[in-house]
């Protein structure tokens, strides 16, 4: 990773945390998950996969040290999910040319992090440690939308992005 995108990743996280700690009192996960995802599609389409998985992974602990996490434990499983929505936005973004390929990589994306967190904490890691039903509804279809808002979001910043960092 050269000093530009360990910069930009190092900006991507501040700003991840400071949307995290400023949306927290509104108490909605849809504000607060769309702006997580927002940062998130920003690091995969403007910075790329590497830039990318370091804000994803480190987002749901911050998550947590804010409050906003319901659980350490779940911490590592949000990562993952974070990080297959990342990769597929970095992948499908570069191999479907055009506006198209914005908008597949976010529909795919979206749709393989849910289903990743809703495999994982909701099928899996929920019932083991049975946490109350409204934790589980938080890693179910509200992840759909908010990273399609994210994701859509993302798809306006990044092209003015580029146009001011002449990339």
């Amino acid at each position: 990773m050269n000093t530009k995108n360990l910069t930009r990743t190092a900006i991507l996280i501040a700003l991840l945390v400071a949307l995290q700690a400023a949306t927290k009192p509104l108490g909605n996960q849809f504000i607060t998950g769309s702006c997580v995802n927002l940062v998130l599609a920003v690091a995969a389409l403007f910075c790329g996969p590497a830039s990318a998985s370091i804000v994803a992974i480190v987002s749901p602990f911050f998550a947590y040290l804010l409050g906003i996490a319901p659980q350490i434990w779940l911490a590592p499983a949000i990562a993952l999910g974070n990080l297959v929505y990342v990769l597929i936005l970095c992948a499908l973004s570069k191999s479907v040319k055009g506006n198209a390929g914005g908008i597949v990589s976010v529909v795919v994306g979206a749709l393989c992090k849910f289903a990743v967190l809703f495999v994982v904490i909701v099928k899996l890691l929920i019932p083991m440690s049975k946490l109350p039903a409204p934790v589980a509804l938080q890693f179910s279809w509200p992840q759909i939308v908010t990273a399609l808002i994210g994701g859509c979001l993302a798809l306006v910043i990044v092209p003015a992005l580029k146009k001011a960092f002449k990339e």
